[in-house]
């Protein structure tokens, strides 16, 4: 039972951590938000759209639903 128990916090542990809206850039995709905003805020869906499609190689489709994910409106 407590074993149960332990896995089941376990994973309740590892499921909120992977809900974080915080995103790690590389290096790269600094350099390229920063040539295209000097000001990035990633709650505006517009600059956060633009800079999924333009440094991540996203979509708009796929950016435009990641950002609103992440808080963006």
């Amino acid at each position: 039972m407590r074993l149960r128990h332990l896995v089941c916090l376990t994973a309740l542990a590892v499921g909120l951590s992977a809900c974080s809206q915080e995103i790690e850039y590389t290096p790269e995709q600094r350099s390229c938000i920063a040539q295209h905003y000097s000001a990035y805020d990633a709650k505006q869906i517009n600059q956060c759209v633009d800079v999924c499609r333009l440094c991540m190689k996203g979509n708009t489709v796929t950016c435009n639903t990641s950002c609103r994910l992440r808080g963006a409106s």
